[in-house]
């Protein structure tokens, strides 16, 4: 199995796309109530939303301490991202909610957020590919 050293930008990236799902995984999960008012979401929704973000946070951080990683395992990152982006802009358009404006502009906004964490760490993988096959 091929193995990529983990370059400083893909760390970063990882860090950084770890402390954004704490921090609103936190938020989603101690304050549904609140935000329920606020967004016109499901308390149960956002609960769940948030608690589901705390162990792919520690994922994001277990990968960014490690020295090597799998091109497969960053892409499983990528696509994760991806998938959530998608479901936020479909759990919108499908109906099944009927959140304020403040709800879309929450949804939006950090469905837009999570899909510049995938752009960013699959062109970090993309950099480490390159790097792996000029070095090889």
């Amino acid at each position: 199995m091929q193995s990529l050293r983990t370059s400083t930008f893909l760390r970063r990236v990882l860090l950084a796309d770890a402390a954004t799902c704490v921090a609103t995984g936190l938020l989603l999960t101690l304050g549904p109530g609140p935000l329920e008012q606020f967004t016109g979401l499901p308390a149960g929704l956002l609960r769940y939303a948030g608690v589901s973000l705390l162990p792919f946070a520690a994922l994001l951080v277990y990968l960014a301490a490690r020295e090597t990683l799998s091109p497969a395992a960053v892409w499983a990152v990528v696509v994760l991202n991806a998938l959530w982006t998608v479901d936020s802009f479909l759990l919108l358009l499908t109906g099944w909610v009927a959140p304020s404006e403040s709800g879309y502009a929450f949804v939006i906004a950090q469905a837009l957020g999570v899909a510049v964490f995938a752009g960013l760490e699959f062109f970090g993988l993309r950099k480490a590919t390159s790097a792996a096959v000029v070095a090889a």
